[in-house]
């Protein structure tokens, strides 16, 4: 298992940098679609799909929406005068309110499981509102100011990369190391409070150092380790949906695309909440 999960982090790492950094912005708009679209096809087994047309049907759905937002947003019209255009930070905001909505199903799991899991419905709703605002996400951090420096999306995107990642190693090491209350035993057996605290201290610290190396206003530095601590919270509330749905699904992983490492969405839940999050806070933040 560990052999197939560092091979896999081999191939994935460069592929990662070169779709961040080198790929033109239509292009990577696309990619970016397309791994939300292969989400989708593990989030119809969160729904209950199981046949492959079914399935494919959800996978559509999601391919249209997306279809359409890029019609209505192209990539390199998103931002107009250093402002995120208005109507996209709608979005944003609603992806903010979900993922308050996520924060209370989580909390209260399985009490509240029943008014969401009976139907298709809810279900189906919580995949689009999971999955769209990242695709949307990584496009509005990718395209910020490309025409005065075009790796400066770029560079935003391995920030939110480094604050998910930071947050997920110090978790894994302050809960191995100091763990004894259990954060959610009911969704996530193995998280505790612990590794939370420990995980938001290394994304804050993680922060820090950047806003040093970078010159960034040391008067700014409270005020980016505020926001980096809420992205944080709220990328350990996009792991624990994914673990909430996967659990009440039956699945151990949400897919097998990725040996040694489950799915897709094994890889990008805590991201589903902490880009949109990010997204919206550097849209307010440069617009102060």
């Amino acid at each position: 298992m560990l052999k197939q999960r560092v091979m896999t982090s081999v191939v994935l790492a460069p592929l990662a940098l070169l779709l961040v950094f080198f790929t033109p912005l239509n292009l990577f708009s696309v990619i970016a679609g397309g791994i939300i679209l292969l989400g989708a096809w593990e989030w119809a087994a969160f729904i209950g799909l199981t046949d492959r047309v079914h399935k494919g049907v959800y996978v559509a759905m999601m391919a249209a929406v997306l279809a359409g937002l890029h019609i209505h947003w192209p990539i390199t019209e998103l931002w107009h005068q250093g402002r995120l255009v208005a109507d996209a930070n709608y979005v944003f905001t609603l992806a903010a309110a979900w993922w308050l909505v996520a924060t209370i199903l989580v909390m209260n799991y399985p009490r509240m499981a029943r008014a969401w899991n009976e139907g298709m419905i809810m279900r189906t709703i919580a995949g689009f509102l999971t999955l769209i605002p990242l695709w949307l996400a990584l496009n509005v951090l990718r395209s910020a100011e490309y025409h005065q420096a075009e790796q400066y999306g770029s560079v935003l995107i391995m920030v939110v990369l480094g604050i998910v990642w930071s947050a997920d190693i110090g978790a894994y090491f302050a809960g191995k190391n100091f763990g004894k209350h259990k954060l959610m035993p009911n969704v996530s057996p193995n998280k505790t409070i612990e590794g939370l605290i420990g995980g938001l201290l290394t994304s804050v610290v993680f922060v820090v150092i950047f806003c040093y190396c970078s010159d960034v206003d040391q008067h700014q530095w409270l005020l980016y380790a505020g926001l980096t601590v809420v992205i944080a919270l709220f990328s350990a509330i996009g792991d624990l949906l994914e673990s909430m749905f996967k659990r009440e699904a039956g699945l151990k992983d949400s897919g097998k695309c990725l040996p040694g490492h489950g799915g897709i969405l094994d890889r990008i839940d805590s991201l589903t909440a902490a880009a949109p999050i990010f997204a919206l806070l550097y849209a307010w933040t440069v617009t102060l």
